[in-house]
């Protein structure tokens, strides 16, 4: 004969188990501090000492034409 112990031991487990993950998942969500969004991670620097996309491209493109002109001027004087 089988021992009926175990099969009622499974049903019971599963439903504990059931229960308990997400009561576990949601007390760590509530225990764990949110990250407000005026929290910056390491040293980031001020928006207001940033150069904008649009001055970054323009410093680009001004070093990509001396450059160009430091090269038509090499070919010019071979």
């Amino acid at each position: 004969r089988e021992a009926p112990i175990p099969k009622m031991l499974t049903p019971c487990l599963l439903r504990r188990v059931v229960f308990t993950v997400p009561l576990v998942f949601a007390v760590a969500l509530l225990l764990v501090e949110p990250v407000r969004s005026d929290q910056e991670a390491g040293t980031a620097i001020p928006a207001e000492s940033r150069p904008c996309v649009d001055c970054h491209a323009f410093e680009f493109m001004q070093r990509a034409l001396q450059d160009l002109k430091k090269t038509a001027y090499n070919l010019d004087t071979r």
